[in-house]
Protein backbone atom coordinates (compact mmCIF):
# COMPACT_ATOMS: atom_id res chain seq x y z
CA UNK A 1 0.00 0.00 0.00
CA UNK A 2 1.23 3.70 -0.63
CA UNK A 3 0.42 6.69 2.22
CA UNK A 4 0.78 9.98 1.62
CA UNK A 5 2.78 11.01 4.25
CA UNK A 6 3.53 15.24 4.55
CA UNK A 7 4.25 15.83 0.75
CA UNK A 8 5.65 12.49 0.19
CA UNK A 9 4.82 8.90 -0.80
CA UNK A 10 5.81 5.89 1.63
CA UNK A 11 5.36 2.20 0.06
CA UNK A 12 4.38 -0.35 3.20
CA UNK A 13 4.19 -3.66 3.31
CA UNK A 14 1.82 -5.47 5.95
CA UNK A 15 0.81 -8.95 6.92
CA UNK A 16 -0.74 -10.58 9.48
CA UNK A 17 -2.70 -9.52 12.52
CA UNK A 18 -1.89 -8.88 16.64
CA UNK A 19 0.00 -6.76 18.10
CA UNK A 20 2.38 -4.47 15.32
CA UNK A 21 6.03 -5.22 14.18
CA UNK A 22 7.51 -1.96 12.33
CA UNK A 23 10.46 -3.13 10.20
CA UNK A 24 13.12 -0.91 9.11
CA UNK A 25 15.83 -2.00 5.95
CA UNK A 26 19.35 -0.42 5.55
CA UNK A 27 20.77 1.77 3.23
CA UNK A 28 20.49 0.11 -0.33
CA UNK A 29 17.61 -1.81 0.92
CA UNK A 30 13.87 -1.98 0.93
CA UNK A 31 10.94 -3.65 2.97
CA UNK A 32 11.71 -7.03 0.67
CA UNK A 33 14.60 -7.49 2.97
CA UNK A 34 12.30 -8.69 5.30
CA UNK A 35 10.56 -10.98 3.18
CA UNK A 36 12.07 -14.33 4.25
CA UNK A 37 10.15 -13.34 7.81
CA UNK A 38 7.03 -12.50 6.98
CA UNK A 39 5.25 -15.50 7.18
CA UNK A 40 6.47 -16.51 10.44
CA UNK A 41 6.26 -13.52 12.16
CA UNK A 42 2.83 -12.74 10.54
CA UNK A 43 1.52 -15.93 12.35
CA UNK A 44 0.98 -13.96 15.48
CA UNK A 45 1.30 -10.10 14.89
CA UNK A 46 1.12 -7.37 12.57
CA UNK A 47 4.37 -7.03 10.26
CA UNK A 48 4.96 -3.75 8.64
CA UNK A 49 7.85 -3.00 5.97
CA UNK A 50 8.53 0.22 5.28
CA UNK A 51 10.56 1.20 2.10
CA UNK A 52 12.50 4.41 3.76
CA UNK A 53 12.60 7.51 1.93
CA UNK A 54 14.84 7.64 -1.15
CA UNK A 55 14.48 3.86 -1.58
CA UNK A 56 12.01 1.03 -2.74
CA UNK A 57 8.47 2.12 -3.98
CA UNK A 58 9.08 5.21 -1.56
CA UNK A 59 9.26 8.52 -3.03
CA UNK A 60 12.99 10.43 -3.67
CA UNK A 61 12.36 14.03 -3.00
CA UNK A 62 15.40 16.22 -4.47
CA UNK A 63 15.45 18.25 -0.88
CA UNK A 64 18.21 16.30 0.65
CA UNK A 65 16.98 18.49 3.62
CA UNK A 66 14.03 16.15 4.08
CA UNK A 67 15.96 12.96 4.31
CA UNK A 68 17.18 14.32 7.75
CA UNK A 69 16.36 11.81 10.36
CA UNK A 70 14.53 13.69 12.53
CA UNK A 71 12.15 14.46 9.69
CA UNK A 72 11.54 11.06 8.72
CA UNK A 73 11.33 10.18 12.10
CA UNK A 74 8.31 12.06 12.02
CA UNK A 75 6.71 10.31 8.91
CA UNK A 76 6.68 7.45 10.93
CA UNK A 77 4.81 8.61 13.39
CA UNK A 78 2.11 9.96 10.82
CA UNK A 79 2.27 6.53 9.18
CA UNK A 80 1.64 4.90 11.98
CA UNK A 81 -1.16 7.38 13.32
CA UNK A 82 -2.61 6.63 9.91
CA UNK A 83 -2.65 3.06 10.42
CA UNK A 84 -4.24 3.47 14.00
CA UNK A 85 -1.40 2.09 15.76
CA UNK A 86 -0.89 3.46 19.29
CA UNK A 87 2.62 1.36 20.75
CA UNK A 88 4.52 -1.02 18.34
CA UNK A 89 7.64 -3.05 18.77
CA UNK A 90 10.35 -1.73 16.01
CA UNK A 91 13.23 -3.32 13.97
CA UNK A 92 15.97 -1.12 12.68
CA UNK A 93 19.23 -2.99 10.65
CA UNK A 94 21.99 -0.44 10.02
CA UNK A 95 20.80 2.61 8.58
CA UNK A 96 17.09 1.53 9.69
CA UNK A 97 18.33 0.29 13.27
CA UNK A 98 19.40 4.33 13.61
CA UNK A 99 16.44 5.76 12.28
CA UNK A 100 14.26 2.94 14.49
CA UNK A 101 16.29 4.60 18.06
CA UNK A 102 15.66 8.14 16.55
CA UNK A 103 12.28 7.18 16.68
CA UNK A 104 12.44 5.42 19.96
CA UNK A 105 13.84 8.38 21.65
CA UNK A 106 11.82 11.37 20.06
CA UNK A 107 8.55 9.21 20.38
CA UNK A 108 8.96 6.64 23.63
CA UNK A 109 5.37 6.02 24.23
CA UNK A 110 5.02 4.87 21.25
CA UNK A 111 7.71 1.90 21.30
CA UNK A 112 7.47 -0.98 23.38
CA UNK A 113 10.39 -2.87 22.13
CA UNK A 114 13.47 -2.34 20.21
CA UNK A 115 15.62 -4.60 18.00
CA UNK A 116 18.28 -3.16 17.11
CA UNK A 117 20.41 -5.07 14.10
CA UNK A 118 23.89 -3.46 13.52
CA UNK A 119 23.15 -0.01 14.78
CA UNK A 120 24.66 3.08 15.98
CA UNK A 121 23.74 5.91 18.10
CA UNK A 122 26.10 7.52 15.73
CA UNK A 123 29.24 9.65 16.34
CA UNK A 124 30.37 11.20 19.39
CA UNK A 125 32.15 14.10 18.16
CA UNK A 126 31.64 17.16 15.20
CA UNK A 127 35.07 15.95 14.15
CA UNK A 128 34.09 13.10 13.60
CA UNK A 129 30.28 13.95 11.52
CA UNK A 130 32.23 16.08 9.50
CA UNK A 131 34.82 13.66 8.43
CA UNK A 132 31.84 11.19 7.94
CA UNK A 133 30.03 13.63 5.69
CA UNK A 134 32.88 14.32 3.57
CA UNK A 135 33.13 10.31 3.02
CA UNK A 136 29.61 10.71 2.35
CA UNK A 137 29.81 13.05 -0.49
CA UNK A 138 32.34 11.34 -1.53
CA UNK A 139 29.87 8.58 -2.47
CA UNK A 140 27.28 10.35 -3.53
CA UNK A 141 29.94 11.80 -5.94
CA UNK A 142 30.63 8.43 -6.78
CA UNK A 143 27.13 7.65 -7.59
CA UNK A 144 26.29 10.66 -9.49
CA UNK A 145 29.50 10.19 -12.02
CA UNK A 146 29.49 6.25 -12.14
CA UNK A 147 26.06 5.10 -12.15
CA UNK A 148 23.81 3.16 -10.14
CA UNK A 149 25.52 -0.31 -11.57
CA UNK A 150 29.25 1.14 -10.94
CA UNK A 151 28.12 2.05 -6.83
CA UNK A 152 26.58 -0.93 -6.53
CA UNK A 153 29.24 -2.64 -7.58
CA UNK A 154 31.88 -0.92 -5.40
CA UNK A 155 29.28 -1.16 -2.49
CA UNK A 156 28.72 -4.37 -2.42
CA UNK A 157 32.81 -4.72 -2.42
CA UNK A 158 33.48 -2.60 1.03
CA UNK A 159 34.83 -4.88 3.91
CA UNK A 160 31.79 -4.26 6.03
CA UNK A 161 30.19 -7.08 3.33
CA UNK A 162 32.99 -9.17 2.81
CA UNK A 163 31.29 -12.55 4.46
CA UNK A 164 28.78 -12.40 2.10
CA UNK A 165 30.59 -13.71 -0.24
CA UNK A 166 29.79 -16.89 1.19
CA UNK A 167 26.67 -16.88 0.72
CA UNK A 168 24.70 -19.18 -2.28
CA UNK A 169 25.69 -17.00 -5.62
CA UNK A 170 21.49 -16.56 -6.43
CA UNK A 171 21.39 -14.87 -2.94
CA UNK A 172 24.09 -12.62 -3.96
CA UNK A 173 22.88 -12.09 -7.50
CA UNK A 174 19.49 -11.08 -5.44
CA UNK A 175 21.09 -9.04 -3.43
CA UNK A 176 22.50 -7.01 -6.34
CA UNK A 177 19.66 -7.21 -8.03
CA UNK A 178 17.69 -5.28 -5.44
CA UNK A 179 20.25 -2.83 -4.76
CA UNK A 180 19.92 -1.67 -9.20
CA UNK A 181 16.47 -0.80 -8.54
CA UNK A 182 17.68 2.21 -6.43
CA UNK A 183 17.86 5.71 -7.86
CA UNK A 184 20.48 8.06 -7.76
CA UNK A 185 18.30 11.25 -6.04
CA UNK A 186 17.07 8.46 -3.24
CA UNK A 187 20.74 6.99 -2.65
CA UNK A 188 22.46 10.69 -2.73
CA UNK A 189 19.71 12.08 -0.38
CA UNK A 190 20.20 9.69 1.75
CA UNK A 191 24.05 9.65 2.47
CA UNK A 192 23.81 13.18 2.99
CA UNK A 193 20.90 13.85 4.56
CA UNK A 194 20.71 10.76 6.52
CA UNK A 195 24.04 9.34 6.91
CA UNK A 196 25.74 9.05 10.25
CA UNK A 197 27.70 11.99 9.42
CA UNK A 198 24.55 14.38 9.38
CA UNK A 199 23.24 12.81 12.82
CA UNK A 200 23.61 14.31 15.93
CA UNK A 201 24.55 11.37 18.49
CA UNK A 202 22.29 9.67 20.88
CA UNK A 203 24.62 8.18 22.79
CA UNK A 204 24.06 10.98 25.60
CA UNK A 205 20.15 9.92 25.28
CA UNK A 206 20.68 6.09 25.97
CA UNK A 207 20.10 6.38 29.51
CA UNK A 208 16.30 7.56 28.54
CA UNK A 209 15.39 4.61 26.97
CA UNK A 210 11.82 2.89 28.09
CA UNK A 211 11.98 -0.06 25.45
CA UNK A 212 13.15 -3.23 26.54
CA UNK A 213 16.05 -3.28 23.88
CA UNK A 214 17.43 -6.45 21.77
CA UNK A 215 21.18 -5.39 20.30
CA UNK A 216 22.18 -7.93 17.33
CA UNK A 217 25.90 -7.61 15.81
CA UNK A 218 27.53 -10.53 13.74
CA UNK A 219 30.66 -12.09 15.49
CA UNK A 220 32.68 -10.96 11.91
CA UNK A 221 31.59 -7.35 12.46
CA UNK A 222 34.15 -6.07 15.41
CA UNK A 223 33.44 -2.61 15.04
CA UNK A 224 29.45 -2.89 15.26
CA UNK A 225 30.18 -5.33 18.22
CA UNK A 226 32.09 -2.53 19.94
CA UNK A 227 29.80 -0.44 19.13
CA UNK A 228 27.17 -2.51 21.33
CA UNK A 229 29.46 -3.34 24.12
CA UNK A 230 29.27 0.44 25.04
CA UNK A 231 26.02 0.80 24.16
CA UNK A 232 25.05 -1.78 26.66
CA UNK A 233 26.59 -0.19 29.49
CA UNK A 234 24.01 3.03 28.52
CA UNK A 235 21.22 1.43 27.64
CA UNK A 236 18.49 -0.15 31.22
CA UNK A 237 17.16 -2.83 29.57
CA UNK A 238 19.08 -3.81 27.29
CA UNK A 239 19.85 -7.83 25.74
CA UNK A 240 22.67 -8.01 23.74
CA UNK A 241 23.41 -10.96 21.29
CA UNK A 242 26.83 -11.87 19.10
CA UNK A 243 25.76 -13.83 16.51
CA UNK A 244 29.29 -15.85 15.50
CA UNK A 245 30.36 -16.44 11.92
CA UNK A 246 28.01 -14.04 10.15
CA UNK A 247 28.94 -9.86 9.75
CA UNK A 248 26.88 -6.67 9.58
CA UNK A 249 24.18 -8.49 7.80
CA UNK A 250 22.72 -11.30 10.20
CA UNK A 251 19.37 -11.64 8.70
CA UNK A 252 20.65 -12.21 5.42
CA UNK A 253 23.67 -14.35 6.19
CA UNK A 254 21.84 -16.43 9.39
CA UNK A 255 18.22 -15.69 8.58
CA UNK A 256 17.02 -18.69 10.52
CA UNK A 257 19.22 -18.01 13.75
CA UNK A 258 17.56 -14.45 13.07
CA UNK A 259 14.11 -15.06 12.85
CA UNK A 260 14.20 -17.12 16.52
CA UNK A 261 16.32 -14.65 18.36
CA UNK A 262 14.14 -11.97 17.14
CA UNK A 263 10.82 -14.33 17.71
CA UNK A 264 11.97 -15.25 21.73
CA UNK A 265 13.04 -11.66 22.68
CA UNK A 266 9.79 -10.39 21.27
CA UNK A 267 7.48 -12.70 23.12
CA UNK A 268 8.51 -12.64 26.08
CA UNK A 269 6.77 -9.88 27.96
Amino acid sequence: MNLAINGNTYHVDMEGEGYPLVLLHGFTGDSKTWNPFFKEWGKNRQVIAIDILGHGQSDSPKDFKRYEILSVARDMKQILELLKIEKTDILGYSMGGRLALSFAIQYPLFVRKLVLESSSPGLITEQERANRRMQDRKLCDLIQKNGIEKFVEYWENIPLFASQKGLPIHKQEEIREQRLQNSIIGLCNSLIGMGTGAQSSWWSHLHKLEADTLLVTGGLDPKFCSIAEEMVKEIKNVEWIKVDGCGHAIHVEEPEKFGIIVGRFLKNF
